[in-house]
């Protein structure tokens, strides 16, 4: 899956997650967040994994955390991902 178009998903909002992404050559992901001496490798590796899970080859993916648990986390990157891309009917089973 391809990001065409820049979407977003989240609040700056305390406990949420706001993630932006944009069209891009390769696969670039820049994690921002209030809480990333402690959980940042743990954001880091959510963020991956869902972008796995869902395809996505290419795309600058920006996350600005504010202290989001982890499927606020998923859920707001399976957003920002379909809301971009031109996925026309997701497989929601893989998601």
């Amino acid at each position: 899956m391809r990001i065409t178009r820049e979407a977003l998903a989240g609040t700056l909002e305390s406990s949420d997650v706001l993630v932006r992404v944009n069209p891009a050559r390769t696969l670039k992901l820049d994690v921002k967040s209030s809480v990333m001496g402690q959980f940042g490798d743990d954001i880091r590796r959510v963020v991956t994994d869902q972008l796995d899970r869902m395809g996505v080859t290419e795309g600058l993916v920006a996350v600005d955390d504010k202290g989001a648990l982890e499927f606020v986390i998923r859920a707001r990157v399976q957003g920002a991902v379909l809301r971009g891309s031109d996925e026309a009917e997701p497989d929601w089973r893989s998601l």
